[in-house]
C-alpha cells in the first residue's frame, strides 16, 4: 500500500532555482565545466520522510525529496534526477529491475559525468553486483548508495551517503577521465567495488564490506582515491548492454546434519541450470557418499554447481583437505574468493546471454571478467 504523499512548499522550489542559476552563471563565467550527474532513485529508506500527521514514515516524491537536500543544487555539480514510479522496497528488486536501471544508464550514458542509483540496502549488493555485468565497457562511475535512517529523520545518513557519491560519480582526473569508472557502493565513508559487497549490518551506518577486496577510496575532509584498485576498461570501449537473465539458479548451504532428501529436491528443481554451493572453510563439504552421488548426478544432468565458502573472507581451495576431493570429482566448480550475491548475479547473466551454451557459462565462471573474483592460476 503506497503510502501518504507530503507536498512540498513552494518556496523551496525557488531556492533550487537560485542555487541552479548562481551555480551555472558562476562556472560558465570562470570557463569550467559544469559537471553533469544522473541520480536514479529505485526506492528504499533514503527515500523515506516522515509524516508529520500520522508520524509515520512515507515515500516522498521526488519534490519532497529534493527539498529536503537543496544542497544538491548548491555545488559544483548539476545533478537531474529520475525515478522509478512507484518507488520499490528492495526486497521487490530482482533481474526486470537490474535491467531497467542499467537501461537508464545505457540511454543517458552520453549526456552524463556519472550516475547515483538509490536503492534499498536490503539487496542493494545484489543490484549492484548484477550492473557490475549488465553494463559491459563501462568508462564512467555508476555509484549506488542508500542509508539506514531515512532522509527526513534528524540523524539520517542520507545526506553524507548521496552527497559524496554524487562528488565520486563526478570526479575526474586532470585529462577529464573518470577516477573511478566502474560500479561501485559507496557507504558511510568507504567506496566499494559493487560485485564485492555484502551487506554486513542491519544497525549501523557502515552497513557494507568488502571482505575479500580493498576499498577504492576513504572519504574525510577529502576523498583519497586508490587508483591501483580500480578496475579499468579500453579507453576506447564502447559501452554494450546487456539485459537478458536467467534466474533459475539456487544457493544450496550445507550444514552439520544435513539431509539427503533436502539436497535431492532442490538438485531435481524443474529448470534448474546453476547452483551455489555455500561450504564449510576453505570449500569443505561432509563426505557421505550419498552427497557425492548426489552432486555427480546434478552436474552429469548439465546442472553447473560452483562451490562458495561460507566464510566471509578467504578463499576456496579445492582439494587443501580431504574433504573437498569428493566435490572436485564430483565436477564442482571452484567459486575462489567470490561473493555470493555476485556469484548469483553473474550466473544469471550467463545462463541469460548464453542459454544454449553451457559450456561457455562454465569456462565464463571460470574467469574474472569485471573484477569480481580473485584467481590464483
Amino acid at each position: 500500500m503506497q503510502g501518504k504523499r507530503i507536498k512540498i512548499p513552494e518556496k523551496f522550489a525557488y531556492v533550487q532555482f537560485f542555487y541552479y542559476f548562481c551555480t551555472c552563471k558562476s562556472y560558465l563565467r570562470m570557463g569550467k565545466t559544469l559537471h553533469k550527474v544522473l541520480l536514479i532513485s529505485t526506492g528504499g529508506t533514503i527515500t523515506m520522510v516522515r509524516d508529520k500527521a500520522s508520524g509515520a514514515l512515507v515515500p516522498a516524491d521526488i519534490e519532497t525529496f529534493k527539498a529536503f537536500m537543496p544542497e544538491l543544487f548548491a555545488g559544483e555539480i548539476k545533478v537531474d534526477i529520475q525515478a522509478f514510479t512507484p518507488l520499490i522496497d528492495s526486497s521487490d528488486i530482482g533481474p526486470e529491475k537490474w535491467a531497467q536501471m542499467a537501461q537508464m544508464v545505457y540511454d543517458h550514458y552520453e549526456e552524463y559525468d556519472g550516475f547515483v542509483i538509490l536503492h534499498g540496502t536490503d539487496t542493494m549488493s545484489y543490484s549492484a553486483s548484477a550492473l557490475s555485468f549488465m553494463l559491459e565497457g563501462l568508462n564512467k562511475p555508476v555509484v549506488f548508495t542508500g542509508s539506514q535512517l531515512p532522509v527526513g529523520v534528524l540523524r539520517s545518513d542520507a545526506k553524507e551517503n548521496l552527497l559524496t557519491a554524487i562528488e565520486i560519480a563526478a570526479a575526474q582526473d586532470e585529462d577529464g577521465d573518470a577516477i573511478v569508472p566502474e560500479v561501485t557502493i559507496y557507504f558511510e565513508d568507504r567506496l566499494f567495488r559493487a560485485n564485492r559487497t555484502t551487506k554486513r549490518n542491519a544497525e549501523h551506518f557502515s552497513a557494507f564490506n568488502s571482505y575479500n577486496y580493498p576499498a577504492l577510496a576513504k572519504a574525510g575532509v577529502h576523498i583519497t582515491y586508490q587508483p591501483h584498485l580500480v578496475h579499468y576498461n579500453d579507453v576506447n570501449a564502447v559501452l554494450r548492454l546487456h539485459t537478458a537473465y536467467d534466474p533459475n539458479v539456487a544457493v544450496l548451504k550445507l550444514f552439520p546434519g544435513i539431509q539427503r532428501p533436502v539436497v535431492h529436491a532442490l538438485l531435481r528443481t524443474r529448470g534448474l541450470k546453476g547452483v551455489v554451493l555455500e561450504t564449510f572453510g576453505a570449500g569443505n563439504a561432509p563426505s557421505d557418499k550419498w552427497l557425492y552421488r548426489e552432486l555427480k548426478s546434478a552436474v552429469d544432468r548439465g546442472i553447473i554447481i560452483v562451490n562458495k565458502t561460507q566464510c566471509n573472507t578467504g578463499s576456496v581451495e579445492m582439494g587443501l583437505y580431504a574433504v573437498s576431493l569428493n566435490l572436485m570429482k564430483a565436477g564442482v566448480l571452484s567459486g575462489y574468493d567470490i561473493t555470493t550475491e555476485a556469484l548469483l548475479t553473474k550466473m544469471m547473466y550467463l545462463f541469460g546471454e548464453n542459454p544454449d551454451n553451457p559450456e561457455l557459462v562454465r569456462t565464463l565462471l571460470q574467469k574474472n571478467l569485471c573484477g569480481e573474483v580473485t584467481i590464483d592460476n
